[in-house]
């Protein structure tokens, strides 16, 4: 059995045994007050939807006993039949039979299910076709001796080798499965995170002592227990993933056009909270798809390829970063147009349009307000959405990416961290404080000299392995000056600078900072008011020494670098 089956009959042995013991449970109302419509209003749904799922799943016996138990209750709920009391004792037996073959779904073993099947299925149909040749409703009652020609003889075998059984003991089934309100899992892992700062503290306090390997135990076993509590929180992407089918047969609809969607790598797990987060994103991404890439059918006909369009979703996973990837087989982006839509629109003018690389200009469908649509249509054209979906990759260290040929489809690549709960980030300093610089934005880091950095424009820049890197002295954005040109001098010529690459969008751009210190994975906690409103910082951690360390927000300091807002804080 695949692990995804073993998923699926998890998932359906834990609602079994819950509708079993609510099954129970309404039975002892309904016996005590027969007229309660209530109680079996719900017996009829719940044996319904047990006898749907063991269908889908494959448990033919349980779907067997779960629909006679329903047109028993259906019947009841029609007030077509009225359950005596020697028939509680049938229906409490068929109850039973059906808590032993939820049973052997986790213990197999061979459970004897058809006789009281029968018993009830002979009573049900003598009950009715009395009501059909005119009877008055009645009781039902067992079938008896007298009417016993309505039951074959091997069936009346099967149905007293059952019943002769000695009664076995009763016995409580339990899942394996807990179902645990995320709130609470989101507590634990907040504590989990306090006993990792505490650990590195302690480990920081005690470092030359003679406990080396005590130190060693501890965090090797809180690091366990924190990675336990994160996998806990990782759910597949099918999760999110099969909500899109009707997401896009009624934007499909509404543009009249005709769209397959296909799901890939569906088993890839992410944290449930990421999930959440880019959910609108990806409705956004798969709409524009729909609005915008996908061709009407004729259009399609003309240009050689089938009528029906085609949107892929597609996960994957590479270490600790998970891509999806939203894929159509449309129209692709026009760049030439794009061009032309950003300076009719002045976004850029002539020049700049000219200059920009065919990326940037890309880019610029995440602005808000921009839109290649000429016509508003009930799916695209207000230039809303797509900036949505960037300020909310931002939001949790996201990037996306695109790729597209006119006439045959884009594929926009979100990169998203495979858990909030841990960054992985690397630390440095800027005079006497400690920062940090998230991985998923560094692209490398590297020591150079000073005769290698030169000026343009007022500017800095340098050459690494062919590539020109535009560089800032960090400490420039929180001091609100421009004094790169005076640092610069202010080193010895054969002196070496340490700068960290970072890429956001497509733009690299190189931060000059006083020390490289170290790798280190980090418990961020957001700001709080009234710093939350901060730009250039996304949190902040406790290292093991006590002090607080800001995590840089690379997106918003390359924001700012390019709208040339400098925000002043205060360390």
């Amino acid at each position: 059995m695949s692990t995804k089956e073993e998923e699926y009959r998890d998932i359906f042995l834990t609602e079994a045994i819950e509708n079993y013991t609510e099954i129970n449970r309404l039975l002892t109302v309904l016996e005590k007050n027969p007229t309660d419509i209530k109680s079996v209003h719900a017996l009829f749904r719940i044996t319904h939807t047990l006898k749907g799922n063991a269908t889908g799943m494959g448990f033919d016996p349980i779907a067997e006993i779960g629909h006679v138990l329903e047109d028993l209750f259906g019947a009841v709920r029609e007030g077509r039949i009225v359950i005596s009391a020697d028939m509680f004792a049938s229906v409490y037996k068929a109850a039973d039979v059906l808590g032993e073959l939820i049973d052997a779904i986790k213990n197999p073993k061979e459970v004897k299910y058809r006789g009281i099947k029968t018993k009830l299925e002979v009573m049900l149909r003598n009950t009715l076709a009395d009501q059909s040749a005119g009877i008055p409703i009645q009781e039902a009652v067992l079938p008896d001796s007298g009417r016993g020609g309505s039951i074959a003889p091997e069936l009346l075998d099967i149905l007293g080798s059952e019943e002769d059984e000695e009664d076995k003991e009763a016995k409580l089934s339990f899942s394996h499965l807990v179902q645990v309100p995320v709130q609470k899992l989101d507590n634990l892992l907040n504590l989990v995170g306090e006993l990792v700062i505490e650990r590195d503290r302690i480990i920081a306090s005690g470092q030359g002592g003679r406990n080396a390997s005590e130190y060693s135990r501890l965090s090797r076993i809180s690091s366990d227990l924190q990675y336990s509590v994160m996998d806990v929180r990782l759910v597949p992407v099918d999760f999110l993933f099969n909500k899109f089918h009707r997401i896009v047969r009624d934007a499909a609809l509404k543009e009249e056009k005709i769209v397959t969607l296909k799901l890939k790598g569906t088993e890839t797990e992410i944290d449930r909270n990421i999930l959440q987060v880019i959910s609108d994103s990806l409705i956004h991404l798969v709409r524009n798809a729909i609005g915008h890439g996908i061709e009407k059918p004729e259009i399609r006909k003309q240009r050689g390829k089938t009528e029906h369009g085609t949107v892929t979703l597609e996960a994957s996973s590479e270490s600790d970063i998970v891509i999806i990837a939203i894929q159509d087989d449309g129209n692709g982006i026009d760049i030439a147009y794009l061009r032309k839509k950003a300076v009719e629109k002045g976004i850029l003018n002539l020049h700049e349009a000219s200059q920009w690389s065919d990326h940037d200009i890309m880019m610029l469908i995440f602005e808000p307000g921009f839109s290649t649509m000429d016509e508003v249509t009930s799916l695209a054209g207000r230039g809303v959405g797509m900036d949505v979906v960037k300020r909310a990759l931002d939001s949790i260290g996201g990037t996306i990416q695109i790729e597209t040929k006119v006439g045959e489809g884009t594929t926009f690549y979100m990169r998203l961290p495979s858990s909030m709960a841990v960054k992985s980030t690397l630390l440095f300093e800027l005079g006497s404080e400690t920062f940090a610089i998230p991985l998923s934005y560094t692209e490398r880091v590297i020591s150079i000299y000073k005769s290698d950095i030169h000026t343009v424009a007022n500017g800095l820049i340098t050459v690494y392995q062919g590539k020109t890197i535009s560089l800032l002295f960090l400490n420039d954005l929180f001091t609100q000056e421009r004094s790169g040109l005076a640092a610069l001098e202010r080193f010895h010529p054969e002196a070496k600078l340490e700068i960290v690459v970072v890429s956001y969008n497509g733009r690299c751009v190189g931060f000059i900072v006083d020390k490289l210190l170290q790798q280190k994975e980090i418990i961020e906690k957001p700001l709080q008011k009234p710093a939350d409103g901060v730009s250039l910082i996304s949190g902040v951690t406790i290292l093991g020494n006590g002090n607080v360390c800001l995590v840089l927000s690379i997106p918003g300091i390359l924001n700012t670098i390019n709208h040339t807002q400098h925000t002043k804080i205060s360390l």
